[in-house]
């Protein structure tokens, strides 16, 4: 029975790539700074550890506690909307603890044991917003598209030990917590300058008309890149997500 450890599934796109896998037979150890056993559904494929990606030692004992796995899946991220000017320096710090160094710390802890098997699959969540340049993220922005290069050479370097690495592209979701977390950050709305382009974009974030990435278009992407052998490196997730990336002109392989 294969097995998928999965970061940052308390909510959103990453419970719901849990609930895929566990409903498809695999073992999933899913892991949250937090946990929550009442978020999914009690199975005996299933373990729940806690694992906050920024911490070194947090990392090496939730995949110590996980055993051997065959698939890896770095989801586990938050963003902040806020002009760059007016970003406080704390908070990029964090993002890119977050999203980009805590990714590659996952990365470095499981790749061990992929190479010894010379086996393994590594997804990594990021956002199509790396294709197409909306105002105020441009720190998340920089974050995500961070872990977009980190992971072309990446494949480069551990297809020939028969390893694959695959990058999951969402759009933007209404059933994630994005908007939770990246609100607390935002300055501005009291800057002459700012004011008006941030009205416009939380009006634009507000839109429930508007082409949207669903968790579920997630967990089929992840599902691609886990099952698939001919799975291209980049795989858009989401109606949304398809529309930028075909407007960027951005080749899905």
């Amino acid at each position: 029975m294969p097995s998928i450890l999965i970061t940052g599934c308390s909510s959103g796109f990453g419970l719901e790539t849990a609930r895929r896998f566990l409903d498809r037979g695999w073992t999933v150890v899913a892991t949250m700074r937090t946990p929550d056993t009442d978020v999914l559904p009690a199975s005996d494929n299933l373990r729940i550890l806690p694992l906050d990606v920024t911490d070194r030692e947090s990392i090496a004992r939730a995949v110590a506690d996980a055993g051997p796995i065959d698939v890896l899946v770095n989801n586990a991220g938050f963003g902040a909307a806020v002009p760059t000017e007016l970003i406080a320096f704390e908070t990029a710090r964090a993002l890119f603890e977050t999203n980009t160094l805590g990714t590659l710390a996952m990365i470095q802890a499981v790749l061990p044991q992929f190479r010894e098997r010379r086996a393994g699959t590594i997804i990594n969540v990021t956002s199509s917003v790396t294709f197409r340049p909306l105002p105020l993220v441009s720190v998340y922005r920089a974050s995500k598209a961070a872990v977009n290069a980190l992971s072309e050479s990446l494949a480069a370097e551990v297809a020939p030990l028969g390893i694959g690495v695959h990058v999951v592209l969402p759009g933007g979701s209404p059933e994630t917590r994005f908007a939770d977390s990246a609100m607390p950050h935002l300055r501005g709305r009291d800057n002459s300058d700012y004011a008006p382009l941030i009205e416009t974009m939380m009006g634009h974030f507000q839109m429930t008309d508007r082409p949207v990435t669903h968790a579920t278009d997630v967990a089929d992407a992840v599902w691609k890149a886990a099952t698939d052998p001919n799975a291209p490196l980049k795989i858009a997730a989401g109606e949304d997500a398809e529309q930028w990336m075909a407007e960027a002109g951005q080749p899905l392989t």
